[in-house]
């Protein structure tokens, strides 16, 4: 049976299903990225916040999964922001030179 990429039907007579979907990435590992704690309208719950990643959302919620599992903490994604539990800005910093990507400490 043929990988058809999880289509069921379309009615579409044009749609070429032989074309391939190039992984090609947004953005440069030059770019800086900012995390940063905050408290302010959490209920004195502190989170810290990954900022200004120049990637799309996918590759955003790649970036998010990997934190998580490897420090074992919550997190959610919102407004293309990464808010994880806790104050845990130096693991991060350290998780993302790994990575090859430059970041930043804002604040806090």
């Amino acid at each position: 049976m043929k990988n058809k990429g999880g289509l069921v039907y379309s009615t579409n007579r044009d749609l070429n299903l032989t074309n391939k979907i190039e992984n090609n990435h947004t953005f440069s590992k030059n770019s800086i990225i900012s995390v940063c704690f905050e408290k302010k309208g959490r209920k004195g719950k502190g989170v810290t916040i990954i900022k200004d990643f120049p990637g799309n959302s996918i590759e955003l919620a790649l970036l998010a999964t990997k934190i998580k599992k490897t420090l074992g903490i919550g997190g959610s994604i919102k407004n293309h922001e990464i808010i994880l539990q806790g104050r845990i800005q130096e693991k991060i910093i350290s998780i993302h030179k790994k990575d090859g990507y430059k970041s930043k400490k804002v604040g806090g």
